[in-house]
């Protein structure tokens, strides 16, 4: 193996007080609810959010013993490992080049030059961007810090599991996310050599499931990276990390998007905690496998939460409508004066709360004299929402749930 047990133990010594160590904390609310004790390890708590630290913060301080590394390093990302290495190179007073793609939402690049580094836009992608950072390795010396397919970052983000079983050493089971595969690799090396009953699982996004064919010897599907959980949408998986997975880790689950996007406004919800898409994603997987986890001990790994604050906007009242929470009926009226003052009334007697009403006259097919309301609210839910409507249609107003 490229990565033994031992080599996580250095690292945990080497990053200690220059990382968090985060919290694994304990869910009763959903362990009941999904019948198995679950426990969150809660990454999002890193400096800048993300498991990437770790591994970022281990590589840099080897590089930073390198007579060349007073050239700087670079990277290509455009997410967490940008803001990770951007972090930990300022921490050492290194340079720090970050390659992203031009279409990188400028939130990102805004946080990564905020870290110190010089972001260069490149391409449409990130694999152009991936190349770009070469040709500077090459024109300018610069040290290369690859996200994932490195044994100092796979030793580094392995810390993970080390802390989660010295936190609570009765495990069952550890779930994590896979990209390109670094975590898990480094996680599944430490935990399978010092707990040799543990189970380990990875989860990847079902439209990017490449490191689930790869561990299987399968030909690789079609691969989409426009998924809500992007920061595990790696289309090429690890040359280094994908054999300790084989090896390693005892089964990859494929999670839909609903479920992802289900997971992320639980988690909010009931567990207080902002998670992005990947880091939402193992959390997914039990939702979608709870027989898989029945009476086991989880520990579930929340490994990042720089969710796009717009997307998270989105996911939260997405499902306050899936819950009946927020609603939309529309109603037949007679158009005439009084008459829709008399329909706020019915609404709001029933304790709803009107957020918007559209009154429209011309676009309906409905005849002359009459009109059709649209209105928006928030109720107590898909019962409310079947009383309000009872309401309407006994005081003579035809209504639907839109």
């Amino acid at each position: 193996m490229s990565v033994v047990a031992r080599d996580v133990e250095r690292a945990a010594e080497a990053i200690a007080g220059h990382v968090v160590r985060t919290p694994l904390v304990p869910s009763p609310r959903l362990s009941q609810q999904y019948g198995c004790t679950l426990s969150f390890k809660l990454e999002n708590l890193q400096f800048t959010g993300s498991f990437k630290d770790r591994g970022s913060c281990l590589k840099l301080q080897q590089l930073r013993e390198l007579p060349e590394s007073s050239r700087g390093v670079v990277a290509a990302s455009a997410g967490n490992h940008a803001q990770g290495v951007a972090f930990h190179a300022q921490r050492l007073l290194m340079n720090a080049t970050i390659v992203m793609p031009q279409a990188t939402p400028f939130s990102k690049v805004e946080r990564t030059e905020a870290l110190g580094a010089t972001v260069l836009l490149h391409g449409e992608s990130l694999s152009e961007a991936q190349q770009k950072a070469q040709e500077l390795v090459h024109e300018h010396g610069l040290l290369f810090v690859h996200p994932y397919d490195d044994v100092s970052i796979i030793a580094g983000q392995g810390t993970v599991a080390l802390e989660m079983l010295q936190d609570q050493p009765d495990l069952d089971i550890l779930v994590a996310p896979i990209g390109g595969g670094g975590l898990i690799a480094g996680m599944s090396t430490w935990a399978k050599e010092r707990h040799k009953d543990i189970q380990v699982i990875g989860v990847q996004t079902m439209l990017c499931p490449s490191m689930h064919a790869a561990v299987r010897g399968l030909k690789q599907p079609t691969l989409h990276t426009n998924t809500i959980a992007e920061g595990i949408a790696v289309k090429q998986p690890g040359a280094i990390t994908t054999p300790i997975i084989q090896c390693c880790v005892d089964d990859i689950l494929l999670v839909e998007e609903a479920a992802i996007e289900q997971a992320v406004q639980f988690l909010a919800a009931q567990l207080k905690v902002v998670a992005e898409g990947a880091a939402a994603a193992a959390f997914a997987a039990i939702q979608m496998n709870p027989a898989r986890f029945t009476n086991k001990k989880v520990g579930v790994v929340i490994s990042g939460g720089n969710i796009d604050r717009r997307m998270l906007s989105t996911v939260l009242l997405r499902g306050l409508r899936r819950d009946g929470k927020l609603a939309r009926i529309r109603i037949e009226i007679n158009d005439a004066p009084g008459v829709l003052s008399k329909v706020t009334r019915l609404v709001g007697a029933t304790g709803a709360d009107i957020i918007d009403i559209t009154h429209q006259r011309i676009f309906s097919a409905l005849p002359p004299r009459s009109a059709e309301l649209t209105v928006e609210m928030e109720t107590r839910g898909r019962p409310h929402v079947e009383q309000i409507l009872a309401a309407l249609r006994d005081a003579g107003f035809p209504a639907q749930n839109l």
